[in-house]
């Protein structure tokens, strides 16, 4: 599953507009984020690593690595 796909099942389970997002990660990092940013960093597929992780922690989730045997 992509990142796109993986980041709107998030914000649909958490009940979170893109706006909404954006205004909490503005928040959370001291960098000024619009939704229209965000829709196309996401479409772009040009989302970094860190904002990734940042939005994660703002919906309440963690990543974890499970090294596959």
């Amino acid at each position: 599953m992509d990142t796109k796909t993986q980041l709107k099942i998030f914000l649909t389970m958490k009940h979170v507009s893109m706006e909404k997002l954006a205004q909490l990660l503005t928040k959370e990092t001291k960098k000024k984020y619009t939704s229209a940013m965000l829709y196309g960093k996401i479409n772009r597929d040009t989302l970094s690593f860190t904002e990734f992780k940042n939005i994660i922690k703002i919906l309440g989730y963690k990543i974890e690595f499970i090294e596959e045997k």
